[in-house]
């Protein structure tokens, strides 16, 4: 068993603390990323950035309260996450 399926496993069994989690994972890395996008001006591309990040924040915020499947939010927190840590880097280089 490869070290992300028993981290799936885990997250499954364990959701509402992974969520818990999640959510503030989630939401302050996508708040740091808009704060450093917007430090840059708000010009088309700066909106179209937060955007993305505020989309990505809340569809995996909606899919807890929602209660979809674990795999799904596990998904969605590892596409948020790694988006918003990208924006991040991006915008440290820029």
């Amino acid at each position: 068993m490869t070290t992300l399926a028993k981290f799936e496993q885990d997250f499954t069994e364990n959701i509402m603390g992974y969520s818990a989690i999640g959510i503030i994972v989630s939401t302050c890395l996508g708040g740091f990323a808009i704060m450093q996008t917007l430090s840059y001006g708000h010009g088309w591309w700066q909106m179209l950035v937060v955007m993305i990040s505020v989309i990505l924040c809340t569809t995996h915020n909606a899919a807890i309260l929602t209660v979809q499947k674990p795999k799904m939010i596990l998904n969605l927190l590892i596409a948020s996450s790694i988006v918003n840590s990208l924006i991040i880097l991006a915008s440290l280089f820029i």
